[in-house]
């Protein structure tokens, strides 16, 4: 009965913020929807490789959705309560049952993530042609992907951290799998969901002798689920505690302040190492995958739409880098100022100048995401061709200065969880979908307002072009880093201003 109560309180209070209840739900339908059938026509198109079947990848997505969500879910469930969890051991509470109503309320969430991306199949391919495999399959996807992010929360105490460890993860999985054509390459056998995918999407295996795909399937799904209780259980018995410093000119503040965050990063080595482990990985990735051949691709030149032949492996990935520097520009602007609201908060209250404070931050944040941007274009000149490499710098600028500003907001607007949820998505069905030129001549007309509409297209023309003649896509995302910064800065203020008023 106790673990049943703690299993019902979990649930209540991740529910407490409604839009997490929503986007556990939300996310995964619209990365089905958007994604199963775009990444069927990539298939076809050979950007995976000659041997990636697009019904195997249209049948992976539920797979991926409910995985990438339901670690998110778990490592904040984990990470977000050691404290308390701690606290509740000390006073009496077997670590075992404390942890196994953890795992269960993240086991429901993850459940919920996988129903909502089942039903965005079904709905977006007409049905499912084996229900059982394709059901079961996305369960063992949540629940391998529900202990990674269980052991990260265990281990990695730093949620920027933890949230870019589980992407790496999921992005070698996802790219490597059997799903994109290396089924039969022995190398990627020790991927978390390679047996998992080949059973759910029917992929031969060419791998000899037993259990087979679904024995190991079960046995990476049982062996992650046991090592996840292990060790969640193991650091649950264990109390620590953590320690965490005011006026003079607002440059002087500026100074201090910009000093300090960066003494406190600084330490995080391991956030500098994901920030260019990750990009340079999913750039390599594309590069590997992506076969030489000639497509067309529309191009705007002085106004009219041409089409011009291109090497496909020559320029896929600077066209996927974008994305990667987006993800990661919005992840590190959120969790840089979530991770530092109560310590602005309690800085102004002491007199420090709010606009110091955020300076300060913005600067950090401008930081990370440069060394995002600077290793994913460093990957991108050794592997890619581009014609305008001012430009296409300059694009890839603002794509990162505007994605970093997205997640200023998106952090106290949303919470750590759902912010995760959309930092991820966002890039995703913007830069990767909407704007790909691989996919349709021109962006949809939905697509135009999109954040990313104008420094994508002034990436293409980067790439292809042989002039600059995107002024009006330069208007249009210098727009929204002006308003998107103007909303930053009012957001900040709010924020300060509330726990800077004297209580009643």
């Amino acid at each position: 009965m106790t673990t049943v109560l703690f299993v019902r309180r979990f649930l209540a209070d991740y529910a407490r913020n409604p839009v997490n209840l929503l986007l556990i739900i939300v996310v995964p339908v619209v990365f089905v929807v958007v994604a199963a059938g775009p990444m069927g026509s990539f298939a076809k198109l050979g950007l995976f490789g000659s041997g990636g079947s697009g019904a195997a990848i249209q049948t992976a997505t539920a797979g991926w959705a409910a995985g990438f969500l339901a670690a998110i879910a778990m490592y904040f469930q984990v990470s977000g309560a050691r404290g308390t969890d701690r606290r509740l051991v000390i006073s009496g509470l077997a670590a075992a049952r404390l942890v196994t109503a953890r795992l269960a309320a993240g086991l429901a969430l993850a459940a919920l993530a996988s129903a909502a991306a089942l039903a965005a199949l079904a709905a977006r391919t007409g049905g499912i042609a084996d229900p059982g495999r394709v059901i079961a399959g996305t369960l063992m996807f949540a629940v391998i992907y529900l202990a990674i992010g269980a052991l990260a929360g265990a281990l990695v105490p730093s949620p920027l951290n933890g949230t870019l460890l589980i992407l790496f993860v999921w992005i070698i999985d996802v790219f490597l799998g059997p799903a994109f054509g290396t089924a039969g390459q022995a190398a990627t056998r020790a991927l978390p969901t390679h047996y998992v995918t080949l059973w759910m999407t029917g992929v031969q295996s060419g791998h000899a002798g037993l259990p087979g795909s679904l024995g190991w399937a079960l046995a990476w799904t049982i062996g992650a689920a046991v090592a996840a209780w292990a060790v969640v259980t193991a650091t649950s018995r264990v109390a620590r505690t953590r320690h965490r410093r005011r006026a003079g000119t607002a440059s002087d503040q500026l100074i201090a302040a910009t000093r300090a965050g960066l003494l406190d990063w600084g330490r995080n080595r391991a956030l500098w190492a994901l920030l260019a482990a990750i990009p340079a990985v999913f750039i390599l990735m594309t590069k590997v995958t992506t076969p030489a051949r000639l497509v067309g691709i529309a191009l705007s030149e002085r106004g009219r739409q041409v089409t011009t032949m291109v090497n496909l492996a020559a320029i896929h990935p600077a066209v996927m880098a974008p994305i990667a520097i987006a993800s990661l520009a919005a992840i590190a602007g959120m969790f840089i100022m979530l991770d530092s609201r109560a310590g602005d908060q309690r800085l102004v209250l002491a007199g420090q100048r709010p606009g110091s404070l955020l300076a300060a931050r913005l600067a950090l944040i401008a930081l990370a995401a440069m060394v995002a941007t600077t290793i994913s274009l460093a990957i991108t000149a050794a592997v890619a061709d581009v014609r305008q490499w001012g430009v296409y710098i300059a694009a890839n600028l603002l794509v990162a200065a505007t994605y970093a500003l997205i997640g200023v907001l998106i952090g106290p607007l949303l919470g750590r969880v759902a912010g995760v949820f959309i930092a991820f998505l966002i890039p995703f069905v913007d830069l990767g979908i909407s704007q790909s030129p691989m996919l349709r001549a021109t962006p949809a007309a939905w697509a135009h307002f999109l954040p990313g509409y104008g420094a994508g297209q002034i990436v293409m023309n980067g790439i292809l072009a042989p002039s600059f003649d995107q002024t009006r896509s330069l208007l249009i995302a210098l727009a929204w880093l002006t308003a998107l910064a103007t909303a930053a800065v009012l957001l900040y203020h709010r924020t300060t201003r509330i726990a800077a008023r004297p209580a009643a």
